[in-house]
């Protein structure tokens, strides 16, 4: 029965890992439960097909479009959906057999739903629904005699909705927090399982390896901004939601190094930390300074294994004198003189072990609170004070967040403003063309314009989801031919297999794109049988509106406002480099006697910039682009940023403590480190934005000469001052490497990241 649990266990684990939170599977399983409560009672209530189409559509919209955190503000958006869709209803059945004016009205309604994005989650919610609610009017062709039922069903479908999502799935944020903190954890431990395993791999299982590091690497990091966006609403205070944020940043902080430091141990030269986030970088040697089975690399694998023990412990009330044990040992790895006799570089490694320890420990006292206290050596006690004293800081240092700076943009501007007039003139397109392909399913077209812009603002970015939704759907096409003859005449096994498309529809979304396509055109061919309007000439239908509303969408993003895939990719680029000035800068400067700031949240900034720089550049390192060396330009850049924003997340973490640690002493001399690459990022900044601009980019060799100080006990491998000066020497490094593929002048041309 023991691994009868452990099984089920491990698998949760990775379940939980792949959908952080469980978001997705909330996701499904609220919106298909709100639909099969909605048919369940219109069934009850002898309602037709038509109208049980209208109101599982209906429910779904009802569902997803609502995406607000609180509770309160749910209930409030969903209340005020009902009359919006009630509206919406009624002028899709007034303007039924008046073309024109109804073409009108939808394009006014279409350019009022993308213009309301303006106003927040309420906004965009109530916007979605207008225009979804009047697309289900076109399907099951509305008319005013039905309007009575229309109304009662519209009803049901908001009331069954609300119910399956306030009482049979609820979604709290305290709720989706816990479950992101379980899934960071499950995160965590499969990242040191791939630590173990670079540690067993063959040279030429390497490369294999690797890719699954950087995988992890990403995914624990990924995790982590989920929490960062969930801990306003779902802790009770902000002294809270610090400490959290504190400790989910060690533990990442930690584990990424720990990585870097397995690297380092593994090659006969150093690596650089680029080789975590550059795709297909591979090791400059790959021969490994441990002998495998040899004594050191079995103490050292057994040592990751005991790491990975004390990270997926799953309760608090999981103890026991073996664990203690564990724990006491990999934190002693903290203190010079319980490290075994090995080269620097893997006695680096079992440093990096100890530090990990502490940043487990530490994540679990912020998660599960107090625990047992007999067993712990002097090295775990140390750990305590050391998190009791943060703790206070933590708490000490609440309340300094200033407001959010606002979008100061104004008129076409402002990006709701100019994708309502590109959706609007794609919409126009798409109708006049869809009309000549059927004048009863031109809707098709419209409704793929209006999908491609969502959540997208360049126009790279709308010719991939476009090209991606027509490959789902011409996929979703041959499945939903073969589901309609599997289902024949059986109601209610259509109406099934429509939600088993609804649900694989919203777990995969996040996904693939083109796999959401696919379920959505399965499930549509399932409506039309259901409709008794299905043929295969109705499918086929289906992928040429498909393709023209792309093509009317891309030609409006092209000729509309356009903002080109260049520009968006400048404008991210030179938010993520102010960013990153603002947390190299203020960590350096409460690094050498500063004031206190939240560099954390500083950190995050920087951290949210750069995942909107990475989706900014997909349609640049898309597969199929023509332009490789733009590709790798692209990959390149923003591999060298992320090595960036690493470093500077870990010289952040460190430079929080320098105000309260009895360990962690200001320098001031490290403030001219930190203005020589402030100065460096501004002067690469103002290239990306065209502006003059004097100087050349230059690497300081000072913080070089001081790491090769040996003999200051200070500056030895595994001090706090020692890794600082790291930290920013690897910065210093990398901003020069972002200068050059920018052609921004860098002095002595001969200086760069190490590769």
């Amino acid at each position: 029965m023991s691994a009868i649990r452990r099984a089920v266990t491990g698998t949760w684990d990775r379940f939980a890992a792949s959908d952080p939170g469980l978001l997705r599977l909330m996701a499904g399983l609220r919106t298909v439960g709100a639909i099969l409560v909605t048919l369940v009672v219109l069934a009850l209530l002898h309602t037709g097909v038509p109208l049980m189409v209208a109101g599982a559509m209906t429910a779904m919209v009802a569902t997803f479009a609502i995406r607000e955190k609180e509770v309160r503000g749910q209930a409030i958006t969903l209340a005020l959906g009902l009359p919006v869709a009630l509206a919406t209803m009624t002028l899709g059945a007034l303007l039924h057999a008046d073309v024109i004016a109804g073409d009108l009205s939808f394009l006014a309604l279409i350019f009022g739903a993308v213009y309301s994005r303006r106003f927040g989650d309420r906004g965009t919610a109530l916007g979605l629904i207008g225009f979804q609610v009047y697309f289900v009017s076109l399907f099951v062709r509305a008319t005013v005699p039905a309007l009575p039922q229309l109304a009662l069903t519209l009803a049901v479908a908001f009331a069954c909705s609300a119910v399956v999502r306030f009482t049979v799935v609820p979604e709290t944020p305290q709720r989706t927090l816990a479950r992101l903190r379980a899934a960071f954890r499950a995160r965590l431990a499969q990242l040191v399982a791939t630590h173990l395993a670079l540690m067993d791999a063959e040279p030429g299982q390497l490369d294999d390896v690797l890719d699954d590091l950087r995988r992890d690497t990403a995914r624990l990091h990924e995790a982590a901004l989920m929490i960062q966006g969930r801990l306003e609403e779902g802790t009770p205070d902000e002294a809270t939601a610090g400490l959290l944020q504190r400790r989910v940043a060690d533990a990442e902080i930690a584990a990424e190094r720990l990585g870097m430091l397995l690297l380092n141990a593994r090659s006969a030269e150093r690596a650089d930390t680029l080789t975590l986030h550059l795709p297909h970088a591979a090791l400059p040697t790959t021969t490994s300074v441990l002998e495998t089975g040899g004594d050191v690399h079995t103490r050292l694998r057994r040592d990751l294994e005991a790491l990975n023990l004390l990270v997926a412990r799953r309760a608090p009330d999981d103890r026991g004198t073996a664990l203690a044990h564990v724990r006491n040992r990999l934190l002693g790895y903290r203190d010079e003189d319980k490290l075994p006799p090995a080269s620097p570089a893997v006695q680096d490694a079992f440093r990096g072990i100890g530090e990990a320890a502490r940043a487990v420990l530490g994540l679990r006292l912020a998660l599960d609170g107090p625990q047992d206290e007999s067993d712990d050596s002097p090295a775990t006690t140390r750990s305590r004070e050391e998190f009791d004293a943060e703790d206070l800081a933590i708490v000490a240092g609440t309340g300094e967040d200033g407001d959010e700076p606002e979008d100061d943009r104004t008129g076409l501007e402002r990006p709701t403003t100019r994708a309502a007039f590109q959706v609007a003139v794609g919409s126009a397109l798409a109708i006049v063309g869809g009309e000549f392909l059927s004048s009863q399913r031109w809707y098709w077209a419209v409704l793929t314009c209006w999908v491609v812009f969502l959540n997208t603002s360049s126009t790279g970015e709308i010719l991939v989801k476009g090209y991606r939704r027509l490959v789902g759907t011409v996929f979703g096409v041959v499945a939903g031919v073969a589901l309609a003859g599997l289902v024949g005449n059986h109601t209610w096994t259509a109406f099934a297999l429509v939600l088993v498309c609804i649900f694989g529809m919203f777990f995969t979304a996040p996904l693939s794109y083109a796999l959401m396509s696919f379920f959505v055109t399965a499930m549509l061919g399932l409506l039309y049988t259901l409709l008794d309007t299905y043929s295969l000439s109705v499918l086929v239908l289906r992928i040429e509106e498909t393709a023209l509303g792309a093509a009317c969408g891309i030609i409006a993003a092209m000729l509309v406002l356009p903002v080109h895939t260049d520009r968006r990719t400048d404008e991210h680029l030179d938010t993520v480099l102010v960013r990153l000035r603002e947390v190299v800068a203020a960590a350096v400067e409460q690094l050498s006697g500063g004031p206190a700031v939240d560099l954390l949240g500083l950190a995050r900034d920087l951290d949210t910039a750069l995942d909107e720089l990475r989706a900014s550049t997909r349609p640049l390192t898309h597969p199929i682009t023509p332009l490789r060396v733009r590709r790798q330009t692209a990959q390149y850049l923003v591999a060298l940023l992320e090595t960036c924003a690493y470093h500077a997340r870990s010289l952040a973490a460190t430079a929080e403590l320098v105000p309260y640690s009895r360990t962690i002493a200001a320098d001031p001399r490290l403030s001219l480190a930190g203005k020589r690459i402030a100065r460096n990022l501004d002067l690469i900044a103002a290239r990306v934005r065209d502006e003059p601009a004097e100087g050349e980019v230059e690497a300081g060799a000072s913080i070089a000469a001081m790491l090769e100080a040996s003999d200051s006990p200070a500056l030895r491998s595994g001090t706090v001052t020692f890794r600082v000066l790291r930290h920013l020497q690897r910065l210093d490094e990398n901003v020069v490497g972002i200068a050059r593929p920018l052609d921004v002048p860098v002095a002595g041309r001969n200086a760069g990241p190490r590769a």
